[in-house]
């Protein structure tokens, strides 16, 4: 990232650094990865403090407090097909209608099943992902299969899951299973998916 970027966003990087950061991240660190100052840092995690998000300080850097959110009620697995630039529009359709994503899979036909937890639950965890990967620092873990991956997507209601389906529908994001992947995808997988029209007939190779 460049110095050029603008103090929202670039705490919006540091917001979803520290979310994902499984150990304290040292104001140095983050400060090469924005490109900026460790001042700057320290002043980007006093605005984020102000604006309700609990950071700690620690002898070895920054962290979030943990939350004790529990997983909603209803929960399903959706798979999905996009390019990079609809990931925000991806996101909005789950959040919007009252879901939380919880994690990001593929799967690999040399390397299985490769999964990152998510937990984007509002619009400003969406754009902070989206922030943070338009740095280049990271790449969108679905470009390794050609765009193809699954989401595990909680939600309050079986209704509030039924209407993230159909709004992704909507948007043409979701994709059906293929022959070569696992059965244990179709016990999962939105039951929903299995009237979706052939998708990209060109083929999918998922690697």
């Amino acid at each position: 990232m460049s110095a050029t970027h603008g103090g929202r966003e670039r705490r919006a990087v540091i917001l979803h650094t520290l979310k994902r950061a499984s150990t304290p991240m040292s104001a140095t660190r983050l400060a090469a990865q924005c490109g900026v100052s460790r001042q700057v840092i320290v002043q980007d995690v006093a605005l984020l403090r102000a604006a309700g998000h609990e950071v700690l300080s620690t002898n070895r850097g920054y962290l979030l407090a943990p939350t004790s959110k529990p997983r909603l009620a209803a929960v399903q697995v959706f798979k999905c097909h996009h390019t990079s630039e609809q990931i925000r529009d991806e996101l909005y359709a789950v959040v919007d209608n009252g879901g939380v994503v919880e994690d990001v899979f593929i799967y690999h036909r040399a390397y299985g099943t490769v999964r990152a937890e998510m937990n984007v639950a509002s619009r400003r965890d969406a754009d902070a992902l989206v922030a943070a990967l338009a740095t280049g620092a990271s790449k969108p873990l679905m470009l390794a299969t050609g765009g193809y991956h699954y989401h595990t997507v909680s939600a309050g209601t079986e209704p509030a899951l039924a209407a993230i389906e159909q709004r992704l529908r909507e948007l043409g994001f979701l994709a059906p299973l293929r022959e070569f992947e696992p059965d244990a995808l179709r016990g999962e997988v939105y039951p929903l998916h299995a009237d979706l029209p052939p998708h990209h007939p060109e083929g999918e190779s998922h690697k």
